[in-house]
């Protein structure tokens, strides 16, 4: 056995026999020490030999059903690992990969992971310029995509080999011949842990989208500690609700439930129903659970109580921004589940959750996940029970990116002082458990109070006729800011000044007076990235604009106005 994979292996079974025991695993927790290592060759390939265990089930909108067996993904990948290299693609070329949640993204993955290619996830909502972005800043060489998508590389130039992933195009090859190629796929020359593996553009909530460059150790070994954090064991049926494209599918639909052998299960629909998922549920006997908090305030509108008897689920956690204490009392009382929330980055592997059988706190993301030392730093740069979250470089954590391809300035940024700095706020109490206040960018000041926009939020979704909100800073010539809401409703409502001052007065009952919501906005929708988060720049600079022409929208009400 390869000694580097008998590394891995021995971390992830430490993490096994510690699953409820997050304190324990936290401290006795070592990453592996890697050589040579290349995860599809070494990892998966080896625990797919004969092994006919589901490895991914995709199900259809129209109930059409593909079931593959980790024997039959090892071998389809290295069809396809010989096909690309077939036709020019070698170690360490850059590959734009925009393919849908369909079985030949995951065995492209694995394929192009075998060769040593590097592989750059898109999603398959980005415009024509967001594509030349990637071809030209991402130096790519190689192009695979679905049919539905080729027509927007018409017109961009370059010399990149195409790929067509379905109907026939001109001018593309068609990735059907993989099956002409032989099951079997031996490399060219060892693959480095350090050598790298995907890059990926990041959804840009304040900024244009950094390159985030990852290798064969720091997101499929680092992925461990997802896996510990969502509770993944073998024969799991594992359902993550998320878009090919960004990392959190590499996170949760790809290495965590890979790493513990569970089987990756894919719902595929036009538009989301909560309904619906709820009867995929129970049919498909799911067993763990990832959505993002979108989707957890969409499937509590449903009778989640009435589902309980009929669902197969053990864990069910949230990502991408965190849950509101709302949403888990809800759950939690309709199942009998803990919603567990989670904390980590593009950059990074989970760092920061509430594992399974730990005791939750209203609010908390959790603790400090295996192989994460995690460090509040204030303004002054020094150690503090609030703070930027900050991971301590003393040991580098194996699941933390290389760097940022585009930029050694930026990389050099948030690497400094010894720490990875995340451009996140958080707050740590007495047991060590920690509270997100927000991005750093996002909290601001008013009347010299410092305010945290998801404190606030938490407690406006708590409203029943509140399904999403945002809350930025609003000029103002006596506080210099105030707290501004923008929010939307739940089906029925209508917005108005009574439904404004019914929200008003409910804030005021929750909040100390220095955190009143002072004016609130319902909208529509609220602006998003292409990955789902909430573009709060977007709002402040819109406020900060409307203020400085001394405009008001429809449907936007200031406490004021009622005197209240």
């Amino acid at each position: 056995m390869n000694p580097s994979l008998r590394e891995f292996l021995a971390a992830r079974d430490f993490l096994r026999a510690h699953r409820s025991d997050q304190a324990g695993a936290a401290r006795g927790f070592r990453w592996p020490q890697l050589d040579r290592f290349n995860w599809a060759l070494d990892y998966f390939d080896a625990m797919a030999l004969d092994n006919d265990a589901p490895a991914l089930w995709i199900l259809g909108e129209d109930g059409t059903e593909i079931k593959r067996t980790f024997r039959q993904m090892s071998e389809r990948s290295a069809q396809v690992a010989n096909f690309l290299r077939r036709h020019g693609v070698g170690r360490g070329d850059r590959i734009l990969l925009i393919l849908g949640n369909e079985l030949a993204l995951w065995e492209c993955m694995l394929g192009a992971f075998k060769l040593g290619a590097v592989v750059i996830p898109a999603t398959g909502l980005l415009t024509q310029d967001d594509l030349r972005d990637r071809l030209e800043r991402g130096r790519v060489r190689h192009v695979i995509a679905g049919s539905a998508h080729v027509h927007k590389f018409a017109g961009l130039p370059g010399g990149y080999t195409r790929v067509c992933v379905g109907a026939q195009q001109p001018g593309w090859l068609c990735f059907d011949a993989c099956g002409q190629e032989p099951a079997r796929f031996e490399p060219d020359a060892p693959t480095g842990a350090g050598d790298p593996l995907l890059l990926y553009f990041t959804s840009g909530t304040t900024s244009k989208p950094k390159l985030v460059l990852h290798t064969h150790q720091s997101y499929p070994v680092g992925h461990l500690s997802t896996m510990f954090w969502i509770g993944l064991q073998p024969g799991d049926v594992h359902l993550n609700i998320s878009s090919p494209g960004w990392a959190k599918h590499a996170w949760s639909c790809f290495f965590a439930p890979w790493n513990a052998g569970a089987c990756v299960f894919i719902h595929n629909v036009a538009r989301f129903s909560a309904a619906g998922l709820l009867t995929v549920l129970e049919r498909h006997a799911v067993t763990t659970l990832c959505a993002p908090p979108t989707v957890w305030r969409m499937l509590i509108q449903e009778d989640l109580a009435a589902h309980r008897s009929r669902i197969s689920l053990r864990e069910v956690v949230g990502a991408g921004e965190p849950l509101n204490p709302e949403i888990i009392e809800q759950v939690r009382n309709a199942w009998g589940l803990a919603l567990r929330d989670g904390y980590g980055q593009t950059e990074t592997t989970a760092q920061v959750g509430n594992a399974p059988g730990q005791a939750l706190k209203p609010g908390s993301m959790g603790r400090p996940l295996p192989g994460y030392e995690v460090a509040l730093l204030d303004a002054d740069g020094r150690e503090s029970e609030e703070g930027e979250i900050c991971l301590k470089l003393v040991e580098r954590p194996l699941g933390l990116m290389s760097a940022y391809e585009d930029s050694a300035e930026k990389t050099a940024e948030v690497t400094r002082d010894g720490y990875y700095h995340t451009g996140d706020v958080a707050m740590r109490d007495a047991e060590g458990y920690l509270t997100f206040v927000g991005r750093a960018d996002d909290v601001f000041k008013a009347s010299d109070y410092r305010i945290s926009p998801f404190e606030l939020e938490s407690v406006l979704i708590e409203h029943a006729a509140v399904t999403e909100v945002a809350v930025v800073p609003s000029p103002d010539p006596l506080r210099l800011a105030v707290p501004k809401a923008f929010v939307t409703l739940a089906r029925g409502q209508v917005p108005g000044p009574a439904l404004a001052r019914e929200i008003f007065a409910f804030a005021r009952k929750q909040l100390a007076s220095y955190k009143r919501v002072r004016r609130i906005e319902f909208v529509a929708e609220l602006p998003k990235t292409l990955s789902g988060k909430i573009r709060r720049v977007d709002l402040r600079n819109q406020e900060a604009d409307r203020r400085r022409r001394n405009e008001r929208a429809e449907g936007e009400f200031f406490e004021d106005d009622a005197g209240q």
